[in-house]
């Protein structure tokens, strides 16, 4: 068994998915190795990281925000739901994200241009006919839009882009913030809590990086 099975099986894919996801991640990662130098994509064009530090990192959330959707199915009665990843730069986590449920709709916002058509090349290759690049900064969505936003690696929460990402998601919709440290998130939401009075800290379980700390911020609009 593979890295990347044993590790999309360690973030509670079942069995039936990990063939066809496992299939489309390395043909991502593949893209990102091809593209990382002139596109600076990730940190690293290691095969064995990019495993681990970003599939697996954007994965591990996997079932959290499948329990939110689960949750705003219910609420919204419907299954038409509308997911962006901000800031999705080389489509992390959108992109195995969207790969994990294709049943949803996914919008990747990007302002850099050259990202935006290593995007549309990313859901080509991969077939993923739920994606759709939006080539633009967040602040120029339109308002309340989506159902559900992720963003890793994307900048701090502060007052500007968490009055943003609050105006660009629906009423009773969710933002889903990776991040690090506990120590830091405490500080970063003690910046904001004028506008976030209260968040949740879910723990994240990265396959191979089970001495790191990964969080998944959700806020609730």
């Amino acid at each position: 068994m593979s890295l990347l099975s044993m590790g999309l099986e360690k973030c509670g894919l079942a069995s039936d998915e990990i063939s066809t996801l496992e299939g489309k991640m390395d043909s991502y990662i593949n893209e990102i190795i091809l593209f990382n130098s002139a596109y600076n994509l990730t940190n690293t064009s290691d095969h064995d990281e990019l495993v681990i530090r970003h599939i697996l990192d954007s994965l591990a959330a996997y079932g959290p925000i499948k329990a939110l959707l689960q949750e705003l199915e219910v609420q919204t009665s419907s299954s038409d739901l509308l997911i962006a990843d901000i800031g999705s730069g080389g489509g992390l986590p959108g992109i195995p994200l969207a790969a994990a449920f294709p049943q949803y709709k996914f919008n990747l916002v990007e302002r850099m241009s050259k990202r935006c058509a290593f995007l549309e090349n990313c859901a080509a290759i991969l077939d993923l006919k739920n994606v759709e690049v939006i080539c633009s900064e967040a602040e120029k969505v339109p308002e309340k839009k989506y159902d559900l936003i992720t963003f890793r690696a994307f900048r701090p929460l502060d007052q500007a882009m968490t009055k943003t990402l609050l105006k660009i998601v629906k009423e009773g919709a969710y933002l889903c913030a990776y991040k690090a440290k506990m120590d830091s998130i405490t500080e970063e939401m003690q910046g904001i809590k004028n506008l976030v009075p209260e968040y949740k800290v879910q723990e994240l379980f990265v396959p191979g990086l089970e001495d790191s700390q990964r969080n998944l911020v959700v806020i609730k609009k």
